[in-house]
């Protein structure tokens, strides 16, 4: 090696040592904490809040304001199961395969069980109870909706709209409630004006009802970064949903015709079989993704009281079973248990509120 080679080679050597130390011994440097981490900031222990907590397969929320853990009460800011049992209770709460859920009477507002509500996970396919809920107020049922190429090539779970078409309205409505038609969610969003109007409006909807764990990207629930819900979220949008006429129509239909293109019609059935399957249900929502697991909305009122659970990341096939067994016990157990929190009111003066004076009717 020459002599002018060496010292190149020295000189490197030095100046990687010297930006080394630098970085190590640096007093200003801050070293950021995570969840995972045993310490904080130089070397303190880190502090836990409710907030810390991280959705199946996502990353750390530590960040997320401590306030929204307590929406409803300080009791749910619990990340396991919460339920206040009275004196010489038998009757428990069933095993439930799920991440989360919520059991709430819908006219009281009381909670009466719940894990993990705040929680935040995919939502899947129950998204589009907020996606109904924004805008069946906003578009005249009886109006057509021509379908562009963003909503005739999404994927899956498709009504089989085709490419220039015009559709009704309150028939997209059907196709998007009763078989969760991800193609008849991107085409009302885009009535409205287009796509990020949509988005936009359901996330204000989510804030108006305060509806703070939501986080809307997509209107038909598919995977989309940073696109979450609570199960305490869900069922705040259920509950408006429930007050509703025209989107508990669309919700509790069995089966309706859907008219594809000219000669071709299908028949809409209603997967949502709690409406079959179990006495007093009044309607609801499945979904289902890789990442989101089982997903559920469902709602039943037997004796003049109207309850609703939500269920996410559930073993997958379990979330109707789950749901009845949850109900049975909210039945049995509602105004017999002390509530471990309630279903927040939505923020008055709205713009949804105002809409919803003005509701059109289901066609």
């Amino acid at each position: 090696m020459s002599r002018a080679r060496g010292i190149a080679v020295m000189l490197v050597v030095t100046a990687c040592v010297m930006v080394i130390a630098a970085v190590v011994l640096w007093p200003g440097r801050v070293v950021p904490a995570f969840r995972d981490d045993p310490a904080g900031p130089a070397g303190q222990a880190a502090t836990s809040q409710p907030g810390a907590r991280s959705q199946p397969g996502g990353g750390s929320r530590a960040g997320r304001p401590s306030w929204q853990w307590t929406v409803g009460g300080a009791d749910l800011a619990s990340r396991g199961i919460v339920v206040h049992y009275p004196a010489g209770a038998r009757r428990r709460l069933p095993r439930v395969p799920a991440s989360a859920y919520v059991v709430a009477d819908a006219a009281t507002g009381q909670v009466l069980a719940a894990k993990d509500p705040h929680g935040e996970y995919p939502p899947a396919s129950t998204l589009k109870v907020l996606t109904a809920i924004t805008l069946i107020p906003l578009l005249n049922p009886d109006a057509t909706v021509v379908a562009t190429r963003r909503a005739t090539s999404v994927e899956p779970n498709v009504v089989g709209l085709k490419l220039g078409r015009a559709y009704q309205v309150s028939s997209l409505f059907k196709a998007l409630l009763l078989i969760s038609a991800n193609d008849a969610a991107v085409s009302l969003a885009e009535a409205t004006g287009s796509f990020r109007r949509a988005m936009t409006l359901m996330n204000a909807e989510a804030r108006w009802l305060q509806a703070y764990d939501v986080v809307a990207k997509d209107p038909n629930g598919l995977p989309a970064a940073h696109q979450h819900v609570s199960a305490y979220d869900e069922a705040l949008i259920a509950r408006r949903a429930l007050a509703m006429p025209a989107f508990m129509k669309y919700d509790a239909t069995l089966a309706a015709r859907f008219q594809v293109k000219r000669r071709k019609w299908v028949t809409l059935v209603n997967q949502n079989t709690l409406l079959l399957k179990y006495r007093g249900a009044v309607g609801g929502k499945i979904g289902w993704t890789d990442r989101a697991k089982a997903t559920y909305i469902g709602m039943a009122r037997r004796h003049g009281v109207t309850l609703i659970v939500t269920i996410l990341h559930a073993r997958p096939l379990t979330e109707i079973i789950s749901a009845e067994r949850l109900l049975n016990w909210g039945f049995a157990m509602d105004r017999k248990v002390r509530p471990v929190g309630m279903l927040v009111p939505p923020l008055p003066g709205g713009l949804a509120d105002q809409l919803a004076s003005h509701e059109p009717p289901a066609g």
